[in-house]
C-alpha cells in the first residue's frame, strides 16, 4: 500500500521537475538574453498558441527558428559553450527548474495513490448511462467500480463497444477525460480508491489545498 503522507513530504523536500530541453535538429544555436536563474514563463492560451520565453534560436539553411520555454520556472543551467556553434539534433541545450503548483501536486499524488484504469486504445470515451446519470447526480465518488463491471462505451470508427473494469474494487476517486475527448491507447479514464485509503486520501489532498505554497 503506497503511503502518501510520505510521498507528500518527499515532494516537499524537493517540490520541483527539471526538464532539459533539447535541439530539436541539427543548425547553428544563438542563446537569447537568459542565464541561470532567469525566470521564465510557459507557453500560454487555449491551445498553447502563444509561446513562453525565448531561449535560444536555431539556424538551418538561412532558416531561424525558436527555441521557447514550454513551462513556467527558472533556468537551472545553460551549455554557454555551445553559443555560436554548429550542434546536433538532441544536444543538451538547457535545463529548466519547474516548480509544482498545487495542482500538479495533487495530480501526481492521486496517480501514484489510486489505481489507474486506462484506455484500451485510442478511442472517445462514455460512461454507460447508468453510471453516467448517477456520476451526474453524485459525482463520481458515488459509484463503486467491481471487476468486470460494464463502465464504458467506446467509439471508434462509427463503432461503438462495451468497455468493461478490470482491476481492484474501490471508489473512483477520479475521472481523467470529458465528454467526446479522444484519448491516447494506455492513458488514465479513472482513477480508483481502494476503501481503507479514501479518508487518508481526503486528508492530504486537504493538507495540499490548504499548505501548499505556489511559487511566483
Amino acid at each position: 500500500m503506497l503511503d502518501v503522507t510520505k510521498l507528500l513530504e518527499e515532494i516537499k523536500a524537493s517540490p520541483y521537475k527539471e526538464v532539459e530541453i533539447l535541439a530539436p535538429h541539427t543548425g547553428m544555436i544563438e542563446f537569447a538574453a537568459v542565464e541561470p536563474g532567469t525566470k521564465v514563463a510557459g507557453s500560454m492560451g487555449v491551445w498553447k498558441e502563444k509561446p513562453g520565453t525565448l531561449l535560444a534560436t536555431i539556424e538551418r539553411e538561412r532558416n531561424k527558428k525558436n527555441i521557447c520555454s514550454p513551462l513556467k520556472g527558472e533556468v537551472a543551467s545553460l551549455k554557454t559553450e555551445l553559443n555560436k556553434t554548429f550542434v546536433s539534433a538532441g544536444t543538451h541545450l538547457a535545463t529548466l527548474r519547474h516548480y509544482l503548483s498545487k495542482d500538479e501536486v495533487l495530480e501526481e499524488i492521486l496517480k501514484q495513490a489510486l489505481y489507474l484504469f486506462r484506455a484500451p486504445e485510442r478511442a472517445k470515451y462514455y460512461f454507460v448511462p447508468e453510471i453516467d446519470k448517477k456520476i451526474k447526480a453524485s459525482g463520481p465518488r458515488s459509484i463503486t467500480a467491481r471487476d468486470g463491471m460494464e463502465m464504458f462505451i467506446m467509439s471508434r470508427m462509427k463503432r461503438e463497444a462495451p468497455v468493461f473494469y478490470s482491476g481492484p474494487e474501490g471508489i473512483i476517486y477520479a475521472v481523467y477525460f470529458q465528454y467526446n475527448d479522444v484519448l491516447d491507447a494506455e492513458q488514465p479514464l479513472i482513477g480508483v480508491c481502494s476503501p481503507d485509503q479514501f479518508q487518508l486520501i481526503n486528508d492530504v489532498v486537504v493538507r495540499v489545498q490548504t499548505e501548499w505554497e505556489e511559487q511566483e
